[in-house]
């Protein structure tokens, strides 16, 4: 049974009457009863993959070692410190002890991309904060991310508006339904990061001097395209979903049949997202190495569309580390490419992974075919494979380096 915020009054007069004629009622809950299942069938798929040692994801092949030295950038972090700090000190007791972990906190790994209502998070909501709070948290989002990546945040938290009016289910959606939590102690040199957890979108955040990992990312929502409401004309993922397919229709048809996985796009097909930091996944699809010059630069431009959402220049930093492996990352394929298909892509090499995914609708069947996989629902993920999602690699590095 579904309740819709309108329940909410008349359950209330319900159990108003009920106790006012003598009555007596041992529990009652507006929580329903489907969706209390769900949430701890998600609660136990978090438990069994926390329960597993970090690995990273990795090919068949195993974790190739030594892709992540921990270097210079020349790039300071200085002002990520400082907002991390500001928005720290607003924290009161109880705030800071379900906001701050250790470094090496299990807490990195405890996120998912499903709505509140059916993963519990730790950490301080947007919803909870004082509007100072709320300046301070979005000048620390200015601070780690690019404008474009300030933008989409918005705009993905602004899909939530969008499935609160169309589902009415204030326990599941809701604009400001995003978590923070902070690892370590922000340092000038030392190890340590934060996580914005919430419905369609988590950023892992991990810094180590001036080195900057933001990767498991998830980056997702529906409707892609608000039509009506208090944010009508709001849109996601774009650029993502065009660029894709862009660099799908650059292909001659021996490599668009090398890329292809499937031609047909039935089902969801993500499988880098929650509970898979040690996912087993080999290269599938068309080599860079078999591209041309001007695809190869496609490719680098879809990448980059997931990539700039990281504040300059550490964007472009991690861009050419990418380009460093541009022959031996893959594209892959699923569906059809015409300018209206639904489809999958991956691009995959030693240390990028990045998914995207046209879904099955879920809060908005109202509008699109329950089962059906649809433009207006899209998930992406992306990873580092090879051990440094959460800058695990980098964090094993110095632990290593300092002195006990």
């Amino acid at each position: 049974m579904k309740i819709s915020a309108r329940s909410y009054p008349a359950l209330f007069s319900a159990l108003v009457i009920v106790l006012l004629s003598g009555g007596s009622i041992l529990s009652q809950s507006l929580y329903p009863p489907d969706l209390l299942d769900q949430k701890g069938l998600f609660s136990r798929g978090a438990a069994e993959a926390m329960g597993q040692p970090f690995r990273g994801v990795a090919t068949s092949s195993g974790i190739v070692e030594g892709l992540y030295p921990i270097r210079s950038t020349g790039v300071s972090t200085d002002s990520i410190r400082a907002a991390a700090d500001r928005l720290l000190a607003t924290l009161n007791t109880e705030e800071l002890s379900r906001s701050h972990f250790a470094i090496s906190d299990p807490e990195w790994r405890d996120w998912s991309n499903v709505d509140v209502g059916i993963f519990p998070r730790r950490g301080i909501s947007l919803e909870e904060m004082s509007a100072d709070q709320k300046a301070v948290a979005w000048a620390l989002l200015r601070e780690a991310l690019s404008a474009e990546g300030v933008e989409q945040t918005e705009s993905i938290m602004r899909t939530e508006q969008a499935l609160f009016e169309m589902n009415g289910e204030p326990i599941r959606y809701g604009e400001e339904k995003y978590y923070f939590t902070f690892m370590g102690i922000p340092s000038n040199d030392g190890p340590w990061g934060f996580q914005l957890d919430g419905h369609h979108l988590v950023i892992n955040y991990f810094v180590l001097g001036d080195q900057v990992v933001m990767t498991p990312a998830f980056w997702g929502g529906e409707p892609v395209v608000t039509v009506s409401g208090k944010y009508a004309g709001n849109t996601i993922l774009q650029p993502e979903q065009d660029l894709g397919l862009d660099l799908m229709q650059s292909l001659d048809r021996t490599q668009q049949s090398t890329a292809t996985l499937n031609v047909e796009k039935t089902r969801n097909y993500q499988a880098a997202a929650a509970n898979q930091d040690n996912l087993t996944m080999d290269f599938e699809g068309l080599p860079g190495s078999e591209m041309s010059s001007a695809q190869k630069l496609k490719l680098l431009d879809v990448i980059r569309s997931y990539v700039g959402a990281l504040r300059d220049p550490h964007a472009e930093i991690t861009m050419a580390e990418i380009g460093q492996h541009i022959d031996a990352t893959y594209f892959a394929w699923i569906g059809a490419a015409a300018g209206d298909s639904v489809f999958y892509y991956r691009i995959h090499s030693p240390v990028i992974l990045i998914e995207f995914d046209h879904q099955n609708p879920v809060g908005t069947t109202q509008i699109n075919a329950p089962g059906v996989p649809t433009r207006d629902h899209i998930h992406t993920v992306v990873r580092t494979p090879n051990g440094n999602d959460y800058g695990k690699d980098l964090l094993a590095q110095h632990l290593a380096s300092e002195p006990h």
